[in-house]
């Protein structure tokens, strides 16, 4: 009767967390970053009741809906763009980040509306504690927002490269062509079968 040593299904050498280490330890400074942010909100909260009340009442809860739908909608837009450039790099064209971009700017332009008219309204970052947590916490995700925006213009580019170089040689070329806004009489009478699949193309 042989005994076989007994094995692990799945060693730790087989084990790797999914997605890049260096995208794990941003999510992890940004979790550490807004969890000191809530604890110090809590904190002035149960120190300054009536002022964080009072503070509180003045803002806008569809400003801030708005924000959290975009935010929300430009992240799944993002999602989509990725899982396109994996499974069919060739068609994606780049449009799902340019809707997560556009996702973004609308996010700036919110923000912005909302701090112009907090500072109509007297306010300030020397108002109370409240205000002091509200503009550097709130200026600290627009500027993330805005980073975020950098490298989704970034990947946009990248994208379009991609699919670019994926695409059959008579798509590009009619691409070309129709950019160009001249007409390809020429190509037509030297190449009629090229020309009548480039033009079949453009109208599928």
């Amino acid at each position: 009767m042989t005994i076989r040593p007994m094995t692990e299904p799945h060693s730790s050498s087989n084990t790797r967390i999914p997605g890049e280490a260096g995208i794990w330890a941003f999510v992890t400074g940004d979790l550490l970053v807004f969890s000191v942010f809530f604890v110090l909100i809590a904190v002035g909260q149960a120190q300054q009741p009536e002022v964080f009340a009072a503070s509180r009442a003045r803002l806008d809860l569809w400003v801030g809906v708005v924000n959290t739908l975009l935010l929300l909608t430009g992240s799944w837009f993002v999602a989509m763009g990725v899982e396109r450039c994996r499974t069919d790099g060739a068609r994606n064209d780049g449009r799902d980040f340019a809707l997560a971009i556009l996702c973004g700017l609308g996010f700036v332009a919110n923000k912005l509306f909302e701090w112009g008219h907090r500072i109509r309204d007297g306010l300030s970052p020397l108002t109370d504690d409240f205000y002091t947590y509200f503009f550097i916490f709130t200026g600290i995700h627009l500027l993330h927002v805005l980073v975020g925006l950098t490298v989704l213009c970034f990947l946009r580019a990248v994208s379009r490269r991609s699919a670019d170089a994926r695409r059959p040689a008579d798509t590009r070329k009619r691409r070309d062509l129709l950019a160009s806004g001249r007409p390809a009489m020429g190509d037509a009478v030297r190449a009629p079968v090229p020309a009548v699949r480039v033009c079949g193309h453009a109208w599928v």
